[in-house]
């Protein structure tokens, strides 16, 4: 392997390399830095978990050592598909710039746009952002790209999968042409490589390894299940998460509802789970992902939004509960573990309906997973419960009373079916005790709503403007306005009457007070 100290970086650069525990170079790496320093443009193919961060983090910190930032113009712009893989690419700068005047800032959804204001005023070297934030910022006339010296694309290709290639087309349309532009994917589609072709010049192509290698320090298991239930696959996880030493583990759902039904479930038998997906508050993902990088949380249960570019080193294991849709997703999902020289493990949960999925994963990696079979359950007896209510053991009262309720989205319902399925028989008895007590309250509101229908009749009506209008110098309302004469009008309901006929409807027939 090439030596960090064969690639022309400065020795103040070195030093912080060296602090960060690297001494060698990745394929990447060593192939992109030395070409990056001398100002080309470079198309950087490579699969998770290479070291392309430190690839094109490098180099912009070299270039951008000499120079001064001003305000609202920065030097450099760091594209990144989601916030979380921006706040990790802020973490890595700020190792590698420590010995160095250079300054950035994070620009991501979800936190204060005041204080992302406050420093570009200031005047930064480095914007670490993602696409839509940008151009929030953009809009609003806080930044100017007309200085920018590097653009740098990072997952390129999850860019695409996420929709911001036209937010990509327009931010490459606002920088200056005469640019650097250090542009990396795991994969080339069509879309990606038209992008490169337009606004890369003469790039130098670097690629590493097939996108579709998998780590070899990576060991593959397959379980299949004889049938297509949720719960099923809920009880095959459990046991999966048993049978392994879990340092810590993510697992894997292609839908972002199935993430908090699978947390929820793994929260009421006992694991230490929570979950992370885009519907998330930022706040609440970044601590998340906080607690499971300082391994106050087990298991991470997420959608495809942490799958790319996460840095976590040492996770233990990745279950896949989901076999996902597009095959070199799995490449990426699995490459969170087995990380930088260590071992890990993956499992693959299977049914019947992902038979088609599982064949383009198994033809991609071209490898064979090790079939595990799971003793001691029928999983063909399983079957998942219907969610609360619409079970036939309910008295038709319980029923009455929940229609009056809010009804709950379908992920909602079936969190609270996996809840009264998997919680505690006493929890579960006394939760539905509580649910088919009688509210407070009740026959008085009924009361009240027949006294309100009795007053609210068309004679009722009419006798009460008859008693406004014998008192016409009664004060009414808050402004005191007071009525000389008042009188019904009754052309209006003629009108009515002749387009209506004998059907008026009853808010029609109310009588009219025109002030004279």
């Amino acid at each position: 392997m090439t030596e960090f100290t064969k690639l022309g970086l400065s020795p103040t650069t070195l030093q912080a390399v060296t602090e960060t525990g690297y001494t060698n170079a990745t394929p990447i790496q060593a192939q992109a830095i030395p070409v990056a320093l001398t100002g080309r443009d470079v198309l950087g193919i490579a699969q998770t978990g290479t070291g392309k961060t430190a690839a094109f983090t490098l180099p912009l910190i070299e270039r951008l050592s000499t120079g001064r930032a001003r305000a609202r113009m920065p030097r450099a712009v760091v594209l990144c598909p989601t916030r979380e893989l921006a706040d990790q690419v802020a973490e890595n700068f700020a190792k590698y710039a420590k010995g160095t005047r250079l300054n950035w800032v994070l620009l991501i959804g979800g936190v204060s746009m005041g204080d992302q204001v406050a420093l570009l005023n200031k005047g930064v070297d480095v914007l670490i952002a993602t696409p839509g934030r940008l151009l929030d910022l953009f809009e609003r006339g806080k930044i100017l790209l007309t200085g920018v010296e590097t653009m740098v694309v990072d997952e390129a290709d999850r860019m695409l999968d996420m929709g911001f290639i036209p937010d990509i087309e327009r931010i490459f349309k606002l920088t200056p042409p005469r640019r650097q532009t250090l542009f990396f994917s795991a994969t080339m589609p069509p879309e990606i490589t038209r992008l490169t072709q337009q606004f890369l010049k003469d790039p130098t192509r670097i690629e590493v390894s097939r996108p579709a290698q998998t780590a070899d320090t990576i060991t593959q298991y397959l379980t299949r299940l004889p049938v297509s239930d949720p719960k099923a696959k809920r009880t095959a996880l459990r046991m999966l998460i048993q049978r392994s030493e879990v340092q810590n583990g993510i697992v894997f759902c292609n839908r972002k509802s199935d993430v908090d039904i699978v947390a929820k479930s793994l929260t009421v038998h006992g694991f230490d789970a929570a979950p992370i997906h885009g519907d998330l508050d930022q706040s609440l993902r970044m601590q998340t992902l906080q607690k499971f990088r300082n391994g106050e949380l087990k298991l991470l249960v997420a959608s495809d939004v942490a799958a790319r570019g996460l840095d976590i080193p040492e996770v233990s294991h990745v279950f896949n509960y989901d076999v996902p849709h597009h095959a070199d997703d799995y490449v990426h999902r699995i490459g969170r573990t087995g990380r930088a020289g260590r071992t890990g493990e993956a499992f693959m949960i299977t049914t019947p309906a992902d038979e088609k999925s599982l064949d383009k994963v198994l033809k991609l990696i071209k490898k064979d997973p090790v079939e595990l079979e799971l003793e001691g359950v029928d999983f063909a007896a399983i079957k998942d419960r219907a969610p609360r209510g619409k079970d036939e053991g309910r008295s038709s009262r319980g029923r009455r009373e929940r229609t009056r309720e809010p009804k709950p989205s379908e992920a909602e319902a079936t969190i609270d079916a996996v809840t009264a399925e998997e919680e505690p028989k006493e929890a579960t008895r006394s939760r539905r005790s509580r649910s088919r007590r009688k509210p407070e309250g009740e026959e008085q509101k009924a009361v009240i709503e027949t006294a309100i229908e009795a007053v609210d009749t068309p004679e009722a009506v009419a006798g009460e403007t008859e008693t406004k209008a014998e008192k016409p110098g009664r004060n009414r309302g808050r402004n005191n306005r007071k009525l000389d004469k008042a009188e019904v009008s009754t052309s209006a309901l003629a009108t009515h009457s002749a387009a209506f006929g004998d059907d008026i409807p009853a808010f029609l027939r109310r009588p009219v007070i025109i002030p004279a």
